[in-house]
């Protein structure tokens, strides 16, 4: 005789999560950090000229701009709406502060949901600028990073070995306080 399955249904809001302190876990706080940093570092070379793509002539801080050299080098079919942008301030601190808050946003573990957005918006602008690609038609490491960046959401990355379980309490007792 077989035992009836019992079924319980989660609420549509809980996403699963792993059991915190699993290597899974920790290699996703891993990921998370380092591609922060990727983001950050681009922020600060191009901000600071320390000499990896940005020379410190033409920092950010001494009156470069870390747009130009690249899109007025572009070459693909959105060439021409881009390159008119080049230099312009609004396009310059919107490229620097979305570096600098995706970048800390994932290396702290803080507003992952936020910062996924923000940094796919930037991932597929760069994308699409580079267009054609050269060595795959449709998928380059723009492509893989959005990717990254919504899985370490779905994983509540930012729980491990980041301040994002904090984050999300404040948040809910923020968003409870208002709806009172």
């Amino acid at each position: 005789m077989s035992t009836p399955v019992q079924t319980t249904s989660a609420p549509a809001s809980s996403a699963p999560s792993v059991k915190h302190g699993t290597a899974t876990v920790r290699l996703l706080a891993v990921l998370r950090v380092v591609v922060g940093f990727v983001f950050l570092w681009a922020f600060l070379d191009k901000a600071f000229g320390l000499g990896f793509s940005t020379p410190a002539a033409k920092s950010w801080i001494h009156g470069g701009t870390p747009t130009t050299g690249y899109l007025k080098s572009l070459q693909g079919p959105f060439a021409a709406m881009l390159q008119p942008m080049a230099g312009q301030a609004w396009v310059d601190w919107a490229f620097m502060l979305g570096m600098l808050l995706v970048g800390a946003a994932l290396v702290v573990g803080i507003a992952l949901p936020a910062a996924a957005f923000g940094g796919t918006i930037l991932l597929a602008l760069l994308w699409a600028s580079g267009l054609p690609l050269q060595t795959n038609p449709f998928v380059d490491e723009h492509v893989v990073y959005a990717i990254v960046l919504w899985v370490l959401v779905t994983a509540k990355a930012g729980h491990a070995w980041g301040l994002g379980r904090i984050w999300s309490s404040s948040i809910d007792r923020i968003g409870t306080t208002w709806l009172k």
